[in-house]
Order: structure tokens, then sequence, then C-alpha cells
């Protein structure tokens, strides 16, 4: 494995395992503020890989292989969560500097890790339980009632990994996979929430916190395709309550880095906490456009212990769109148009090849009209996607 280069003036190279789009998007912060950025990537095609200098393809899995590439950075971090513990271990044997740590990380890689460290530092959750049998099952919905909520404390993302479970009957192929794996499944109350926010905060080793207003997120099939910021409607107080549990659940877990906390938001203006995650996420791409500090230049400060930027927003509004992939694969001429039509649009793409229902890249527009600026968001994402063809 080669060696980064590094720039001159004593500026640090931050290490980010793995190639995915939050490293992608992590590349011109960190050419901004100066900083060589080196990436683990899996393939030398993957979408950092396509726009970062240095990024040898490696195992994230096999600790020589990220030890290597470790002893060239002075801070290692992640674009994935699913970086095993002894790998992270041995970074810290090493003396590497790890954000987040492995404590914090096992939070977001394992649910039933979490939903226990969240209910004992009373944080407001659904009712959960872990399950190992059907008799297990029929007792929680004996309970609480059907349906249930059944998730894999594993891998699950972007609705992945989640079933809405009816009667037993819907749970046992999953029950079955979970003990070949040799892990219980982790069930949750169904919740009759109002809408989904989240709250995106950046925490730093030395303990200082800063968060982005809270958003609004809206689902299409269990993956997010419009964020909203600030989320319309929410008061100042539900606001402030929300944050706190965020930068409480930070400080309880001692994140460093940037962290998102999904919530349900429920009729009597309450929040529960759905998920966490410690990395950039999907919920605070609208920050690149439309705070003064976006999500990944708080990352990268944040992980290198530097005084965090402002998360204020820069206009009364943004609203993010994700493209999804469609049937069209030549995306590149759809800028003339989207351009054109809307010269103050902000079309961000992955580099990723396209397929039906893939995140593929999202758009930023600000101003003042939320009405106008939600149809222009979706007509930018559908044309990309070919759902619209002018």
């Amino acid at each position: 494995m080669s060696i980064p280069p590094r720039a001159p003036g004593g500026f640090p190279v931050v290490g980010i395992i793995g190639g995915g789009q939050l490293a992608r998007m992590c590349a011109g912060p960190a050419a901004e503020l100066g900083v060589t950025l080196a990436v683990l990537a899996e393939a030398p095609d993957v979408s950092a890989a396509l726009v970062t200098p240095f990024a040898p393809v490696g195992d994230h899995t096999d600790v020589a292989t990220v030890r290597e590439f470790a002893s060239h950075c002075d801070v290692i971090t992640f674009d994935h969560e699913h970086v095993p513990a002894e790998v992270i271990d041995a970074l810290l044997a090493d003396g590497v500097a790890v954000h987040p740590g492995p404590a914090a990380l096992l939070h977001a890689q394992d649910k039933l890790v979490m939903r226990a460290a969240l209910t004992e530092a009373g944080v407001p959750c659904p009712r959960w339980a872990a399950a190992s049998s059907e008799q297990d099952v029929i007792a929680f919905a004996d309970e609480l009632g059907w349906p249930v909520v059944v998730k894999t404390p594993r891998g699950g993302y972007d609705g992945k990994g989640v079933l809405l479970a009816e009667r037993i009957d819907d749970v046992r192929e999953w029950l079955a996979a979970a003990a070949e794996r040799g892990e219980q499944l982790l069930l949750e109350q169904r919740v009759p929430f109002v809408r989904e926010l989240s709250v995106l905060l950046a925490r730093s080793p030395s303990g200082q916190a800063a968060a982005w207003p809270v958003v609004e997120t809206v689902q299409t099939d269990g993956v997010c395709t419009e964020v909203i910021a600030p989320a319309p409607g929410l008061d100042a107080q539900a606001a402030s309550a929300a944050t706190v549990i965020g930068l409480d659940i930070a400080a309880a877990l001692e994140v460093t880095g940037v962290m998102a906390v999904e919530l349900f938001e429920l009729e009597d203006g309450s929040v529960v906490v759905n998920e966490l995650a410690m990395r950039p996420h999907n919920s605070g791409h609208w920050s690149m456009d439309g705070a003064v500090t976006g999500q990944f230049e708080q990352h990268l400060r944040a992980v290198l212990d530097l005084p965090l930027g402002s998360p204020r927003a820069r206009e009364p509004w943004t609203v993010m769109g994700n493209v999804l992939g469609g049937e069209p694969t030549d995306l590149y001429p759809t800028y003339r148009h989207l351009m054109a039509r809307d010269p103050e649009l902000k079309v961000h793409m992955y580099g990723k090849s396209v397929r039906p229902g893939r995140k593929i890249g999202h758009v930023n527009v600000s101003g003042s009209d939320l009405d106008d600026l939600r149809e222009r968001a979706r007509h930018a994402a559908d044309y990309i996607q070919g759902v619209i063809t002018e």
C-alpha cells in the first residue's frame, strides 16, 4: 500500500474506512480545509475513489489491511458502521485516533445494544423486547397488540431488516434466520406517529457539541425521499426538547463526529427515538448548501477536534430531494435542462451505477417559499430519475 501525500504546513491526513457517498462528500470540505483525505475503498470505482486521489482498495474486515492503511493517517473515521470490533480494537492498540470510538459505534451497529442503552439513560423509546422464540413474540404481542415491528439488530438500512408483522406466521422465517446467525430479533411496539423528524449534531472529543435545526424527513416505501429544514410547524419548545434528547444521547454514549437521531413525533407533540446513525446522514445533506457549516465539514472538524462551525441555516427553508435510480442510465444530459430551469438548484451526484430505487444523488434548494421549494426539488429529482421528461 502506498503512502498518502501530506500537504505542507502541518495539515493532517484523515482516513475514512469505506468508499461510499458519505466519504465522497467529505472530499470538497477536506480540500477547502487543506486536509488530506484518504479512503480505504471497496473497489477502484466506488463513489469516493472517483474523487479522492489516495483511495487504496482493501477489505475493511481484514485487520492487517486496515492497520496498514491507518498507519499513514492521523485520525480514522467511517463511511459506514460495519467495521468489526476487533479491527477497531487493533487500531486503538496501535495508538490510532478513531472517531467515533468502538463503544459509541456499537450502538449504531446493534439495535438491541442501542435500545438497552437509551432505556437505561431515560431516553424516550418505543416499547421493545429481544426475541429468540415464537413464545417471546407472542408474549410481546399479547401485551401490546399486533402488528409488531420486527427488526434485525444488525445490518438493516433504508427499510431493509424491518418487518411489520401482523401475526406469528410472519415472523417464523425471520426467527429461523436469526437463530442461524446466533442472534435475537428486536421487537418494537408500533408507534402511531404523526411524522418523522431528525436531529443532526456533531460532538468533538473535547466535548464541544453543535446541532443543526430539527428537520422533517419524508419516507416513500421505507426510503427517505425528501428532507425539509427546519421541520414545518414544529414550535420552538418542541424543537428544543428534541435537540436536547440528541445532545444527551451524544454525551451519554460519548459520540465523536456527526450523529443523526431519527425520531417519531407523536400526536401529543412528544417524540420517541427510532434509530441512531454515528456518521453523516441522509437527513443532513441539506446542510451542504443550506447551513453555514455543512455536515461533512463539521464531521472533519469534529474528528480532528477542531472548534466546530456554526450550524445556523442560511435561508428560512431548505428542501433536499433524494435522487433515486430509475430506467435512464445516462444522467449528465439532464443537467442542461435543470440548470436552465432553476439556476439556484444545487445538484450532488454520487458517481454510482444506476439501479432502480438506489440513492444515486440529491438536490438542494433554499429560499423563503416552502411550497415552491418542494415543487422545485421534486421536479429536479424526478427529472434525473426519468419519472418526468420536461
